[in-house]
């Protein structure tokens, strides 16, 4: 349960590393995939331009969106990111009958942030270095009527299994799936967000990681019809602008579902070589069951190697932030194969110099 006296800086997120930062100094702190948005995408977006004396309409953007899942579109509503989601759920969440919220930690801590701003006390479960931070459905408490978890876990990487998510669902809890990483993931392995057979599920998930639209802002959100209505009259009016909508549509599009999975093939190779090299590395324990576009490790005068690889030029996200983790764990994008190399180059001088 959080107190005032809580340690965990829940409002610190991976852009904060690069905020004035100096020029030249490489991002492994933000999770957003290098080179995007690609050519094509800006084009889209640029097209829309053209419609801004217009009011934003997003109906066929949410008409795309259910399509691509397979979904009718009254089981979609369009945000402004997936965090905007989680403010949503804040909001409505006494309306929809939660009293005992539980977050599962760590992870992103966005969900809890936000439910605490709306006035609740919210409880923690602790997953376990030595359990692998895999989730273990039995362990979340019966009377915990809303339950948030990542699937893959920022920032675990860990890629919990589907069946061991809906095994949480039961009448009269919501239970909210961050899948803001999920389109990192080959063929999207262990989704929930086509399923419509599990009670209270809302799924959410972002088109800002993969398609480098963080500043953009879109996401979206899928659940059912009662709760897209709720969640809906929470926000503003037109919550999401013209070319965030273009942007979702073009996302949704075949050839770009295609260059998606392709990417992530493609990390899944560049994630294998940056965790081949740290196994090298006696002093650094790494969350070995990464599935997702970053990974977790943990070395010894954590906050000191971090310092040094900034001054060595790159930019790493802290982990004393996320409940569950401390001082020693560091977040890590990851990056093509050249850049990887220099990063283990000045991993390795780092740890030399504070002798971790």
């Amino acid at each position: 349960m959080y107190t005032p006296t809580d340690p965990f800086d829940l409002r610190h997120h991976g852009d904060a590393e690069m905020r004035d930062a100096a020029a030249g100094l490489t991002d492994l702190a933000v999770n957003v995939r290098t080179g995007t948005p690609p050519p094509w995408l800006r084009e889209r977006i640029m097209d829309s331009l053209v419609s801004l004396a217009a009011y934003p309409d997003g109906r066929a953007a949410r008409t795309t969106v259910a399509e691509r899942h397979g979904l009718p579109s009254g089981r979609v509503l369009l945000t402004a990111g997936a965090a905007e989601a989680f403010v949503l759920i804040a909001r409505v969440a006494r309306e929809l009958g939660v009293r005992r919220p539980l977050v599962v930690h760590p992870q992103f801590t966005e969900p809890e942030a936000a439910l605490r701003d709306a006035g609740f006390a919210v409880s923690r479960l602790l997953l376990r270095e030595a359990d692998g931070f895999a989730l273990d459905p039995a362990a979340v408490p019966d009377d915990a009527d809303l339950v948030v978890v990542g699937n893959p876990t920022n920032p675990t990487s860990v890629l919990h299994p589907a069946s061991a998510i809906a095994a949480l669902a039961r009448p009269g809890r919501l239970l909210v799936v961050d899948e803001a990483f999920m389109d990192a993931v080959p063929d999207e392995a262990q989704t929930l967000a086509d399923r419509t057979d599990v009670p209270g599920l809302i799924v959410l998930r972002s088109l800002t990681k993969t398609w480098g639209l963080a500043g953009l802002r879109i996401g979206y959100v899928l659940a059912e019809p009662e709760t897209v209505d709720a969640l809906e009259r929470a926000q503003p009016l037109w919550p999401v602008s013209t070319p965030a909508l273009a942007a979702a549509e073009a996302c949704m599009d075949a050839a770009a579902l295609k260059e998606a999975e392709q990417a992530a093939r493609r990390i899944a190779v560049e994630r294998a070589h940056l965790l081949a090299g740290l196994a090298e590395f006696e002093e650094v324990r790494v969350v070995a069951a990464a599935e997702a576009p970053f990974v977790l490790l943990h070395v010894r005068h954590g906050s000191e190697v971090r310092e040094r690889l900034r001054r060595l030029g790159f930019a790493t996200r802290r982990g004393d932030t996320f409940p569950g983790l401390g001082p020693g764990w560091i977040r890590i994008a990851v990056r093509d194969r050249v850049t990887t190399n220099r990063f283990l180059q000045a991993l390795d001088q780092a740890l030399a110099m504070v002798g971790a």
